[in-house]
């Protein structure tokens, strides 16, 4: 097979992504966070009031089929016609197309199950023999015994590479699905976090002042589509995750059968054969007649996974290489829709701005004043330099902006405010110079902690709109894990291939030696020759121990 590829791309999209949480509904709360659309700019949804583009050339996104020259194979379901469709896992012509691929090994293990079926029923039914006489017999001995011995040899051989390449396998798919999991989890836990830290600054005040009620109203709206969407990606993630794990853990298991009793069978029917146990050899004829028709399907099964994993894993590098074109990949890959999202960074550079609101207004009319000596809210005895203002992250469009020098970042507000704090007796009442009080500091740090928080957030709920985070996932899977498990698969494979063939010759042989008579039984005649030649060798020793 050409350019086999790994594991993962099958497992995360052809079951994890094909799962109920991305083929949802449009009232599907997920739909909301993991919709159809792909990048857009978010400035554009950010600043329009009706939240919907106006179609433009530059809208138009263009078609690209995904591995589209490797998926052109005969379609089943359309009478063999060759499927031009690409990668397209929701397409049930696409799996007819892969499904044709493994059509060898079923038609094999048709043929074989009929075929050996009707020379077991000649041999049990009408008494077919074979004879060999004299020299020929002697002949027969020698070929036949090597033959079987080359065989079994190819069949252990096999069940070798079986028994290791599945453990490697498992191992290897249970690391991608580990991986594909974390990413999961990941994106859960970057909406978990933009929603706790929006619930946080609904509570955060500086001298009792607050966010506009609005603003908070907004945040319990947004912050119940959001934590749906993440509880709904958890459980789906957990779900299939727990799937697939017993999936490729009943897979593991066939494969270990498979090789145990495949190598059972070839080494007792070798010792069977030499021994001269005629009639015990029946039941592993028949025995191995089944098993190797099982080995057979077994094998076409994994020439289907192998393709539909290279499929996978092309289709994978073809989107990261155009992320912007309409694919099949466009309505299941897990990046947050375009219309969504904006509401969200939207709303979290507005808290932003408006919690800097509440700080300068606090430092202006407050910290900065020198109110006279009187009782009332603003006069603490505050006194000193005056308190720089608090740098504006974004202008009024919500867009980037460089602080000026005389303002302070973000990153070191509460280093410097620390500069301007004074000690206050029990009143709470400034007795050395500064213009905040210890419990003004921490409101004014717990404030700008959770500016900090939701301005680190904004970029990362950004990749997810554009995807980025998800090209950089699959950047990763197609040069990080598609190469051991190609490696591995193509163990699987060998080792599939000599147990079906070396335990297929083998009974051909065992059948020969089972048909033959009696008293012309070449491997019975070894098996005397052996016992005669361990009997001599037992006299001549006791021979030479009786004493004269």
């Amino acid at each position: 097979m050409t350019e086999k590829r790994a594991f993962l791309c099958f497992v995360a999209l052809a079951i994890f992504f094909n799962s109920s949480f991305v083929l949802c509904h449009p009232t599907d709360p997920l739909k909301t966070i993991l919709g159809d659309e792909n990048m857009g700019s978010w400035r554009d949804n950010i600043l329009s009031s009706t939240g919907e583009e106006s179609p433009s050339p530059a809208n138009v996104v263009s078609t690209l089929l995904l591995a589209q020259n490797r998926t052109n194979r005969p379609d089943i379901l359309s009478k063999f016609r060759k499927y031009s469709g690409g990668w397209d896992i929701a397409d049930k012509h696409y799996w007819a197309s892969v499904g044709f691929t493994g059509a060898a090994a079923f038609v094999l293990a048709v043929l074989w199950f009929t075929s050996f079926g009707l020379a077991l029923a000649v041999h049990y039914l009408c008494g077919w023999k074979i004879k060999f006489n004299g020299q020929e017999s002697r002949w027969s001995l020698r070929i036949c015994l090597s033959l079987l011995v080359v065989f079994t040899v190819a069949a252990s051989v096999g069940c070798i590479l079986l028994s290791v390449g599945q453990v490697k396998f498992h191992g290897e798919t249970l690391d991608t699905l580990n991986y594909v999991v974390n990413q999961s989890e990941f994106t859960v836990q970057t909406l978990r976090n933009v929603t706790g830290y929006l619930s946080i600054a609904k509570t955060v005040s500086v001298a009792q002042i607050f966010l506009p009620s609005d603003v908070k109203d907004d945040i319990d709206r947004l912050n119940v589509d959001l934590n749906n969407a993440a509880d709904m990606l958890e459980q789906k993630t957990d779900q299939n995750s727990i799937k697939i794990r017993n999936v490729f853990d009943t897979v593991r298991s066939a494969l270990i059968i498979v090789a145990a009793v495949m190598l059972l069978v070839s080494i007792l029917g070798l010792a069977l054969s030499i021994f001269g146990h005629q009639h015990a050899i029946h039941i592993f004829i028949i025995s191995g007649w089944l098993l190797v028709a099982a080995t057979f399907v077994l094998c076409g099964f994994f020439i289907i996974l192998d393709n539909a994993i290279s499929d996978t894993c092309m289709a994978m590098g073809e989107w990261v290489e155009n992320p912007q074109a309409e694919t099949a990949l466009s309505n299941i890959l897990p990046c947050v829709d375009q219309r969504t999202t904006n509401q969200t960074l939207f709303k979290s550079k507005q808290v932003i701005n408006d919690i800097v609101n509440i700080v300068n207004g606090f430092v202006g009319s407050v910290a900065n004043s020198n109110p006279p000596p009187q009782p009332g809210p603003s006069y603490y005895n505050q006194s000193g330099p005056l308190i720089p203002p608090l740098c504006y992250p974004y202008d009024s469009q919500l867009q980037d902006r460089v602080c000026s020098d005389q303002e302070l970042s973000m990153d070191n507000a509460s280093l410097v405010w620390q500069n301007y704090t004074c000690t206050v007796s029990a009143y709470e009442i400034c007795s050395s110079a500064g213009r905040l009080t210890p419990n003004m500091y921490t409101q004014l740090v717990g404030a700008v902690n959770v500016s900090y928080a939701l301005e680190h957030y904004a970029p990362l709920l950004l990749n997810l709109q554009n995807c980025n985070f998800v090209r950089d996932t699959f950047r990763n899977i197609t040069s990080s894990y598609c190469p051991p498990l190609e490696h591995y698969l193509r163990i699987l494979n060998a080792g599939l291939g000599l147990v079906s063939v070396g335990v297929m010759l083998s009974l051909a042989i065992w059948l020969l030696y089972a048909n033959r008579p009696q008293r012309e039984e070449v491997f019975a005649k070894l098996s005397s020759r052996i016992r005669a030649s361990c009997t001599s060798d037992i006299n001549t020793v006791s021979a030479t121990a009786t004493p004269v």
